[in-house]
Order: structure tokens, then sequence, then C-alpha cells
């Protein structure tokens, strides 16, 4: 089954502003979000989650077909 993703647009801007290695490690912490389901919070809910790469977060909230990903940072 495909999964989205869907990023806010302040996402979308800041992978923008960031290094080739930075945008490389929030985009490898959002595909670890999607293979692993189990660690999203319930479908449709208003509950979000974070997830922290090595020196990255990624805030999201879970849809029944993907995530969107409303924050990003990194720390580099």
């Amino acid at each position: 089954m495909p999964y989205r993703v869907d990023l806010a647009y302040r996402v979308e801007e800041a992978l923008e502003e960031l290094p080739e290695e930075g945008r490389q490690e929030v985009m490898e912490t959002i595909a670890a979000v999607l293979v692993e389901i189990g660690s999203r919070p319930a479908p449709c809910g208003w509950d979000g989650a974070l997830r922290f790469g090595s020196r990255c977060w990624v805030g999201f909230t879970a849809y029944a077909d993907g995530i969107e990903v409303y924050g990003v940072g990194w720390a580099g």
C-alpha cells in the first residue's frame, strides 16, 4: 500500500534552507516514520508526535494513508 507524505508550507521552506546534509537527514527521518507504522499516533486524530534523528527532529500527525509533517528542525 503506498503512503503519502504532506509537507506543511513552512516545512518546504525550511527544507530549502537546509544544507544538503540536513535535508538528507530530515528526509531519512520522515522515511523512518513511514516505515514504522506502529510508532505513529492514532490516525485522523488531534495527536501529533515527534521523531528524532541524530541531529534533526520531525513533527507529524498521522492519517490512514500517510502522514502530514508540520515541523522540522536540524542542529547542524
